[in-house]
């Protein structure tokens, strides 16, 4: 992602575009709707009594991480840079000392446009974590981690990776749209708190499957649909090209990255599951996102391929290690992102984002090098901090719910509702009277019919 101070020739005074501030206005809407997106991604992959907390999850980082970003979070990512650590601006804070028509470095859009583009990348990183932790979790201890998470994890890797001063940036790491400040920095997450808060009552043992696989879907097509504006709105709207390249790569590798999985899984499984195609799109999602800007759309399919497999490969660890990680947070984004980041060492082509080039086209390791320590960076940090904050919290206030209540059901204990009420099915105005019990209305005989 360009910092902005970049992209315009240094004898040449910026102007604001109407063009560009409309585009991005449009793109910050879309990651917007991701989070809903997500939310319904989620939703509908776990249990019924599961569902509204799961939804919640993911919704309520719409308020968290908004109040936090006016107050704060837009001044340490993206502020001055403080040792290359951290950023700080008194203007920045509280979005008070920002002019309506101040444009952010050298581009074409206000800072306020700006600043409210970066924001729903905040909104939906701490949100991706909820779905490792799902049947299991207290809902105001969520909250919590989230505040806490996104103001000591969040808002630190944002300035490493993109702003000016930060030592990722400064480094020369490419992340086009968030690979690292995103999805590793997630995925990290997640694993660190399901360590520190072990598995879900059966887990390994009891079905836990899917409750609604059209929710899935309908999630799945929301995230496709926020992603164009996710990566492509990533370039600020300068008009050189580097968006469109990232559109067209965004949709190659999505579509890769889904027929991928789907081969996969009918050669390990027997058939392709509609789970698997919205993970596998997910999947490639995560991968071309810190590629797509400095790849070809050849490379983007390549890319997109091999996320494709190796994350439906990743889903299965958990099993074989034991960490329950409910919805594939780790599989999907961790190792989605991982794959993504690296890649862009081997499928650079040099000319679109930067002129760094990766080993296949002539740059040597240079660029391999530089993407291997800004993935470890991420991950060694975001795992560490996030284990200290979810252990913290586990032993304090207590971050899961009890076990009784897990069993019975997180939704009706944590917010006094169910998803599905089907109390009124039927209709009517009076009930009918009850028919003599026959042979063929027994409970015995319909549980019999139900066996059968």
């Amino acid at each position: 992602m360009p910092p902005g101070i970049l992209t315009l020739a240094a004898e040449e005074a910026p102007t604001l575009s109407a063009a560009n501030t409309g585009f991005m206005l449009i793109c910050s809407a879309l990651v917007m709707l991701m989070t809903p997106g997500l939310a319904f991604f989620y939703g509908g992959m776990v249990r019924v009594k599961s569902t509204l907390n799961m939804l919640m999850m993911s919704f309520v980082s719409l308020g968290i991480v908004t109040v936090l970003w006016v107050l704060y979070g837009f001044s340490i990512a993206f502020g001055t840079d403080t040792g290359s650590l951290v950023g700080w601006s008194s203007d920045y804070a509280g979005l008070s000392g920002i002019g309506r028509d101040e444009l952010w470095g050298a581009t074409t859009i206000p800072v306020f446009v700006f600043a409210a583009f970066q924001l729903m990348f905040a909104v939906i990183t701490p949100a991706l974590i909820s779905g490792a932790l799902a049947d299991r979790v207290k809902f105001g201890a969520w909250a919590l981690f989230i505040a806490l998470w996104a103001t000591v994890v969040y808002f630190p890797v944002a300035h490493w990776v993109w702003a000016e001063g930060g030592w990722l940036f400064e480094m020369g790491v490419i992340d086009f749209a968030g690979g690292t400040a995103v999805h590793i920095n997630a995925g990290a997450a997640a694993l660190a708190v399901i360590l520190v808060i072990g598995k879900r009552v059966g887990f390994g043992k009891d079905p836990m499957r899917p409750h609604s696989l059209p929710l899935v879907m309908l999630g799945a097509a929301l995230l496709w649909f926020g992603w164009f504006g996710f990566n492509a709105g990533s370039w600020l709207g300068n008009d050189d090209g580097v968006g469109a390249v990232m559109f067209v790569n965004t949709q190659v590798a999505t579509a890769a990255a889904m027929l991928a999985w789907l081969g996969y899984e009918k050669v390990r499984h027997g058939a392709c599951t509609t789970l698997g195609a919205a993970s596998g799109a997910v999947a490639g999602l995560v991968a071309v996102t810190p590629a797509g800007g400095s790849c070809s759309p050849l490379g983007a399919l390549a890319i997109g391929a091999v996320a494709g497999l190796l994350c439906a490969m990743a889903v299965g660890l958990k099993y074989r290690f034991g960490y329950d990680d409910s919805l594939d947070v780790v599989g999907v984004h961790l190792v989605g992102g991982v794959v993504g980041s690296v890649l862009v060492g081997f499928f650079a082509t040099g000319g679109v984002q930067s002129e760094a080039k990766g080993l296949f086209y002539g740059g040597g390791a240079e660029q391999l090098v530089k993407q291997v320590v800004g993935v470890a960076a991420v991950l060694a940090y975001s795992l560490a901090v996030s284990a200290v904050l979810a252990l913290v919290l586990h032993k304090t206030i207590g971050m899961r719910v009890d076990e009784d209540d897990e069993v019975s059901g997180i939704d009706q204990v944590e917010h006094a509702e169910t998803a599905y009420d089907h109390s009124g099915a039927g209709g009517g105005t009076a009930p009918r009277k009850a028919a003599p019990a026959t042979a063929a209305t027994t409970p015995a005989t319909q549980q019999k019919k139900v066996d059968a």
